[in-house]
């Protein structure tokens, strides 16, 4: 089955509710309405970012910073210091935020979702944790050390660690390729104790969610961290899923994840992974690489989360002009593996949150946009979209050269009687093709095709679609599901 995930930022959408309740809400203060519409949009997952303790350490660093405050404004142009709250991702306690009512409160959500048939997905951040994190003073032992020599030299990699039992010199979180995050310190994956440490906390996670999105899970890697750090260590994930897993057979795990180490991170016991080459290819706008990319091994594929947005990329509405956000989305979410939404990107909002803010600005809907989203996901319930086999589909020049059936993507579902072409110009021109349609009984019939993201219908000999396959002559960056079915 390919599910779709939604994701929600829980504190933003807090923020909202306390400003209409007149108090500070917490997680048992989401409608029950607004789970059900979630329900009934189709939605398997639905993540709840940032719903973890974070400390006051971590957040003095996000208020201090000018150029996190810069982005903040330009976010906020009214910003003030309690939209602040600090990030997310620097964790002090896998426990759930006290101003979110507590772990009974997660608890209380879980089971309102799960009743209506959704799962809950929630953060694993296990590269770093806040700067205030208990093991600081506990077990500095499970850090990256660092020295006075180093802290001199990269001062945005290193920081003393202020310690009742005696300062040390530890180093930021961060990935080989950037400065470090300095609102967190790095965990050590060259001691076995701070695996063993992080086991134990997954193993804690694990029975509040039905799934973790892990952030920058390939960091972890043992070549990737002795890349980074200089020092050796043992895989982690394999272990990891494998004792989830032994108690929770079911549960998910979403990678984050880059530089071309998804298969490594599936090989390993991830069910889903970031698939970041798309979006890039898609953001490109041109077809050849985009299908390309969609030729990769069918189990590859099957494991892929898809998106147009999430909480670390700009917004789509921002990236596409409205045309070919309509045609990116049916290529990203009609293919094989997890469909992955974000919160706003129904609405077509513009602006990014940066996952250390409380609170988003107003913007107004783009109801073309809604509307699409709504046909989209109306399509995405389908049981052929579910559970259906997918191929991509051969696109032949309309005549002899004629190199514009190059701008085509198609691709074709079935599930028993049921079968949907999606057929998408991803080009800034006009262009033509045969699609080399797959099905075998399409002889002395005549067939309707509708189109389920519009109100196009059409009838098509079935011998001509079996000889040369469908004709199109499409504009710009059109985009069209079509249901196929026999004409009595």
């Amino acid at each position: 089955m390919y599910p779709s995930l939604y994701q929600i930022n829980t504190r933003v959408w807090l923020t909202q509710l306390s400003r209409e309740l007149g108090r500070q809400a917490t997680l048992d203060d989401i409608p029950d309405h607004a789970l059900d519409r979630l329900a009934d949009l189709g939605f398997d997952f639905i993540w709840f970012l940032s719903v973890w303790q974070t400390g006051v350490a971590s957040q003095a660093i996000s208020r201090s910073l000018p150029e996190l405050r810069t982005e903040f404004e330009e976010t906020l142009p009214d910003l003030r210091e309690e939209d602040i709250e600090g990030s997310g991702f620097a964790i002090t306690s896998y426990s759930t935020h006290s101003k979110l009512g507590g772990d009974q409160a997660l608890r209380r959500l879980r089971e309102r979702l799960r009743r209506r048939g959704l799962r809950l997905m929630l953060d694993l951040v296990p590269n770093h944790t806040a700067l205030d994190h208990p093991w600081i003073a506990e077990h500095p032992d499970y850090y990256v050390p660092g020295t006075e020599e180093q802290m001199r030299r990269e001062p945005r990699n290193y920081a003393w660690a202020r310690r009742k039992g005696g300062d040390r010199i530890l180093a930021h979180g961060r990935d080989p390729y950037f400065p470090g995050w300095t609102d967190t310190f790095q965990l050590n994956y060259a001691n076995p104790a701070t695996q063993n440490a992080m086991l134990d906390e997954l193993r804690a996670i694990a029975a509040k969610c039905d799934g973790i999105r892990c952030d920058m899970a390939m960091l972890l890697l043992p070549e990737v961290f002795q890349r980074t750090w200089g020092m050796a260590a043992e895989p982690f994930w394999p272990k990891a899923t494998a004792q989830v897993r032994e108690r929770y057979p079911d549960f998910c795990f979403m990678a984050e994840v880059y530089w071309d180490l998804e298969w490594t991170l599936q090989q390993q016991g991830f069910d889903y992974t970031y698939d970041k080459r798309l979006y890039d290819r898609l953001r490109d706008r041109h077809a050849r690489p985009v299908r390309e990319h969609l030729l990769a091994d069918i189990n590859f594929q099957n494991r892929s989360a898809r998106f147009l947005e999430n909480h670390d990329e700009p917004r789509a509405a921002l990236i596409f002009p409205s045309d070919v956000h309509k045609a990116a989305a049916l290529i990203t979410f009609l293919i094989p593996g997890l469909r992955f939404f974000h919160q706003g990107q129904f609405e077509g909002r513009r602006k990014r949150i940066s996952p250390h803010l409380v609170r988003a600005p107003e913007e107004p809907v783009d109801e073309m946009l809604r509307q699409f989203y709504q046909r989209l996901l109306a399509v995405l319930r389908k049981s052929v979209m579910r559970e259906g086999q997918w191929r991509l589909l051969e696109c032949a020049a309309a005549w002899k050269g004629n190199t514009s059936s190059d701008s085509f993507i198609a691709s074709a579902w079935t599930r028993d009687a049921d079968r949907l072409l999606v057929v998408v110009n991803y080009s800034a021109n006009q262009a033509e093709c045969y699609v080399k349609l797959p099905f075998n009984d399409l002889r002395d019939n005549r067939w309707q095709l509708k189109d389920l993201m519009g109100d196009a219908v059409y009838e098509r000999e079935g011998n001509d679609l079996h000889e040369r396959g469908l004709y199109l002559d499409e504009p710009a960056w059109k985009a069209q599901v079509f249901s196929l079915t026999a004409v009595e």
